[in-house]
């Protein structure tokens, strides 16, 4: 079945604080989402004594877009990230992968807040490496949707781990309550969506580790 992808654009007109901008460096790269991308050139002008550059990143279309799946060890020079739009899990995954300072702004709540270091998120991913290892029975979360499936990592996972018993887990959309029929697995592998393994980990009874986690590599 063909799938077609429609952006959606809010016309909500984004005004960076003044708060916010009297503790940005002078040097930065801004990240948000595609609902905001046409906006990025009006946010930059508001940042007018700070050097403000955009990226594009992988499965991404616009430069300074973002996407859960695109973040990576970003090489460019820059003193911290800017993240524009809502949710924690963008600004934790750039923190996660850079260790470097990220400032966010919820332009609907109105909040902002930084994310200085990824020490919480590095000890729950230890952990969930930890119980991976140890574990014999394990969960491998497939998701159906285009783009994020990742069948053939997830395959490749009975060949490096022949040692442990793997089931394969499909859905389009995951009803991670419904993990618990599941009880005799002793862990979870995400393939889908990173945000899984950062946020959603909470909601599922058993440690989750991200794959990339496991094998190193970029989404």
């Amino acid at each position: 079945m063909k799938t077609v992808f429609f952006e959606s654009k809010d016309d909500m007109e984004i005004i960076i604080p003044k708060d916010l901008i009297k503790v940005l460096p002078k040097k930065i790269i801004m990240f948000t989402t595609v609902q905001h991308v046409d906006q990025i050139e009006s946010m930059k002008n508001q940042l007018e004594d700070i050097e403000v550059k955009t990226i594009k990143l992988s499965h991404t279309k616009h430069p300074g877009q973002i996407l859960g799946c695109s973040i990576r060890k970003i090489e460019e020079n820059c003193d911290a990230f800017l993240y524009i739009g809502d949710g924690e899990f963008h600004p934790k995954a750039l923190v996660l992968k850079n260790d470097k300072p990220v400032y966010s702004y919820n332009p609907y709540s109105k909040d902002f807040k930084s994310f200085e270091d990824a020490d919480n998120l590095k000890k729950r991913q230890k952990a969930g490496l930890v119980k991976f290892h140890s574990s014999k029975e394990i969960g491998v979360l497939i998701t159906l949707k285009p783009g994020q499936n990742r069948m053939k990592k997830a395959k490749e996972l009975k060949e490096l781990y022949p040692d442990k018993n793997f089931y394969f887990l499909m859905a389009d959309t995951f009803d991670f309550g419904s993990l618990e029929d599941f009880n005799f697995l002793e862990c979870f592998v995400n393939t889908a969506c990173p945000r899984i393994g950062y946020d959603d980990n909470i909601k599922i009874f058993k440690p989750v580790v991200n794959i990339e986690e496991l094998n190193n590599q970029e989404w």
